[in-house]
């Protein structure tokens, strides 16, 4: 089965192509990171507009490259949501008009569950698992019984971890995205500075991080108001140590309680290597599968793997409508 998946969730256009839900015959990717970067964030009117300009031409791309026409097509997938409401349309109707132009059947994928199924497309997922998901916007643990059918053990309940990354880089004075900058920064620092950990005593699979962003805040305030040098390789390092302590604490305690046979670490913030260097180096006696660095950022690869196996309990959607399904409660 050949699938068409589009993802416009936030910034990044994507547009592939793949193969019986493995085989990735084209992801075509454009970021919109230097655009957002003079405004320190993501500007939804703006990735909005830009996911137009763009989303035409990454279908033709995209079909160039895997060599195929629209009549090879079996399946179109998009995005359906979480995400940035205008970007989300842009990329709907573009798989809508397309589906309907060429008399291909539609269906619309969680853009959660996508980051999932990245994990797929080089790991094989084994029933049951364990899914932790971090990125910018979304923080859980999730608990795979079978294909399309999860359970959700647990989400943030305020900032996301990624949000967290970004906002304490941007409290630090270090450019967008600030993520990954942290994560750079702390491997040259130190965890000396003293910071809360998140729901320290609550027995939940919930995770907390806005506590820890204003931690860090106040820290940063009262080092200047004293007029003491503030080392911001060791602000990064102890902030990266409670993020990942939390993490990895909430994933342990699943683990221990449902016994799964593998854990899947995919999003965006999975390609921190503090967070990756903590979980393959803890002896969690099951797999860890980390999603490839190049499928956990947003692209439509991902979207295309898990529809595949959507389309194999649910089928598509009758007359391109999109309205939600149950897979859209994560």
């Amino acid at each position: 089965m050949i699938i068409l998946a589009v993802e416009s969730s936030c910034d990044e256009t994507s547009v592939a192509i793949s193969k019986n839900g493995k085989e990735i015959l084209s992801n075509q990717v454009l970021s919109q990171i230097n655009i957002h970067q003079a405004f320190g964030g993501v500007v939804p009117e703006v990735a909005a507009r830009n996911h137009i300009i763009h989303m035409t031409r990454l279908f033709e791309n995209a079909l160039t490259e895997a060599n195929l026409t629209p009549r090879d097509i079996d399946l179109v997938a998009v995005t359906y949501g979480p995400g940035l409401i205008g970007s989300l349309l842009v990329g709907i109707n573009a798989a809508q008009s397309f589906a309907m132009a060429h008399n291909i059947e539609l269906i619309a994928v969680n853009h959660l569950i996508g980051h999932i199924y990245a994990a797929q497309i080089e790991s094989e997922i084994i029933f049951p698992s364990l899914a932790l998901l971090i990125s910018g916007g979304h923080t859980e643990l999730i608990l795979l019984k079978d294909h399309f059918d999860f359970t959700v053990l647990g989400s943030t309940l305020d900032d996301a971890v990624g949000e967290a990354y970004d906002k304490v880089a941007k409290i630090l004075g270090l450019a967008y995205p600030g993520g990954p900058i942290v994560d750079q920064l702390a491997h040259l620092g130190k965890p000396t500075y003293s910071l809360p950990i998140p729901l320290s005593k609550d027995q939940t699979y919930n995770f907390s991080f806005s506590g820890l962003k204003s931690a860090v805040m106040n820290l940063v305030n009262k080092t200047k108001m004293k007029n003491e040098e503030l080392r911001i390789n060791d602000v990064c390092a102890s902030f990266q140590e409670v993020c990942v302590k939390t993490l990895y604490d909430k994933t342990y305690n699943a683990i221990k309680e449902y016994q799964p046979k593998q854990l899947i670490i995919g999003g965006g913030v999975a390609a921190n290597k503090g967070i990756r260097a903590q979980f393959r180096q803890e002896n969690l006696k099951l797999p860890v599968v980390f999603a490839p660095f190049e499928y956990c950022t947003d692209q439509a690869a991902m979207i295309a793997i898990a529809a595949y196996y959507q389309y194999q309990k649910e089928g598509a959607l009758k007359k391109y409508s999109l309205k939600a399904s149950p897979t859209l409660s994560i």
